[in-house]
């Protein structure tokens, strides 16, 4: 098996996958003029793609080369529509180790901006946790470690301050996923100042409005916006029912897009990170960083039109 892909190459991928027919579809998209939007890390002023790629469940595929190919053409569809952010972690499974597999057989793989997390109890584990998720990863550095849904977060925020003095992390950052977390996020940012938080928030479950989100802005944390299809249950609300023209009159041209581009007109969000499997969602979700986003008027109506299907 080849062990390097240039561009050309990796793009004869998905004709070997045959899905050519599947990214027909959307090949206006790639016409119109723009690249995906970027906004700042506030502890930094880096700018970041606001659309990434998670990898819960997608990419926890063994050593299935069918499956691994396919994953293969996902990345190359996320870099070639500008994003780059992946993130990941131990308890994905055997993700992180695809995730490392895969981009180190493609010439863009150091471009990536890669994060993971801290998933386990106690100083020393930890440690050896997060050793072991950067050599699955097959980075010498991590862009972005997390402790995950805050297991043991005291103990971990000690190590990650100490390693970004060291420079084997460039950012830490917090994570969870559920609204009954967001009280105990705001007071880490307050007390610890991370620079990245990732949470749940969707148009369909916005509690993060409250107040999380004003504290992220207020004390310079990045946002990383995790479900935001909470869990697959809102394309179960739309299924069958056809996107609203005025949607597709204002640069929505999917239920995904409907449901990314709302997250992404919060002027708060850093980032949003839907998990896939599959280039034509890979496309689909990316092509949500394109074009003009909802304002306060179009948000509301969106949520609207929600509610009465």
């Amino acid at each position: 098996m080849k062990t390097k892909y240039n561009r050309r190459e990796a793009l004869q991928l998905s004709v070997l996958a045959g899905l050519g027919l599947s990214l027909s579809g959307y090949s206006s998209a790639f016409n119109k003029p723009g690249k995906i939007q970027m906004r700042p890390i506030p502890s930094s002023g880096e700018p970041l793609p606001i659309v990434g790629l998670g990898t819960w469940q997608s990419f926890d595929v063994g050593n299935s080369k069918e499956q691994r190919d396919v994953l293969t053409q996902v990345l190359i569809e996320m870099n070639r529509l500008g994003g780059k952010v992946i993130d990941s972690s131990p308890m994905y499974g055997s993700s992180e180790r695809v995730v490392g597999d895969l981009t180190s057989q493609l010439d863009f793989g150091n471009e990536l901006f890669y994060a993971t997390k801290v998933w386990t109890s106690g100083q020393t584990a930890g440690i050896r946790q997060m050793q072991d998720s950067m050599a699955k990863m097959q980075r010498k550095s991590m862009d972005l470690m997390q402790v995950h849904n805050l297991v043991d977060w005291k103990t971990h925020v000690k190590t990650l301050k100490g390693w970004k003095e060291e420079g084997r992390i460039r950012y830490w950052g917090i994570t969870h996923y559920v609204d009954s977390a967001h009280n105990t996020l705001e007071n880490i940012i307050k007390t610890e100042r991370p620079d990245f938080v990732q949470f749940n928030y969707s148009i369909s479950s916005r509690h993060a409005e409250t107040s999380l989100f004003e504290t992220a802005e207020k004390y310079g944390a990045a946002t990383i916006i995790n479900q935001p299809y909470e869990s697959g249950s809102l394309f179960r609300k739309v299924k069958g029912e056809s996107l609203p023209q005025w949607a597709k009159e204002n640069d929505i041209h999917s239920w995904g897009q409907y449901f990314l581009k709302f997250i992404l007109s919060h002027k708060n969000v850093t980032c949003v990170i839907p998990g896939t499997s599959k280039p034509h969602h890979m496309i689909d979700n990316m092509t949500a960083g394109l074009g003009q986003m909802p304002d306060k008027d179009f948000r509301n109506k969106m949520v609207s039109h929600l509610n009465s299907l």
